[in-house]
């Protein structure tokens, strides 16, 4: 006949394995489960550097539409967005900037472009833009309302 003391250890250590395979396998289960979410998450994020890729690689500025119109979208400036996908004219606004000896308010930049700056309903379309290339980081605006580059 067996050992009861044995037979008894035995039963015990059977008990721990038993134990530690549940916890194991369930461990096993959650690293499985967590591979499956990278593998989704690296799929998801090849979709989205392929996306951006392909933004980027457009050089010329997007016509949008506004209105019905069609509108030329002013990029925010970033790294890898030069100042050649602005158009044309938005050029020659930060070209008139840079030009200039310090701050410039908007009527000066209208000299500077041989606008008439007599004539306010002029003005306003260029303080717009000038505005405009404000809010997407080409220019920064003074608090008193002059206009100047970023460095």
């Amino acid at each position: 006949m067996l050992d009861p003391e044995l037979l008894e250890r035995i039963t015990a250590r059977r008990a721990e394995l038993d134990e530690l395979e549940e916890q194991l396998a369930k461990q096993l289960a959650e690293v499985r489960a967590e591979r499956d979410e990278l593998a989704v998450a690296e799929r998801v994020l090849d979709r989205v550097s392929e996306q951006l890729a392909d933004e980027r690689a457009s050089t010329a500025p997007v016509p949008g539409q506004v209105g019905g119109r069609a509108v030329m979208l002013i990029p925010h400036r970033e790294p890898g967005v030069e100042e050649t996908m602005l158009p044309p004219d938005y050029q020659r606004l930060l070209a008139a900037a840079r030009q200039a000896a310090g701050p410039v308010m908007t009527r000066q930049v209208g000299e500077m472009l041989g606008v008439d700056v007599s004539v306010r309903s002029k003005l306003e379309p260029l303080r717009g833009k000038l505005v405009r290339l404000t809010d997407r980081g080409w220019l920064r605006k003074l608090p008193d309302g002059r206009f100047t580059t970023r460095l």
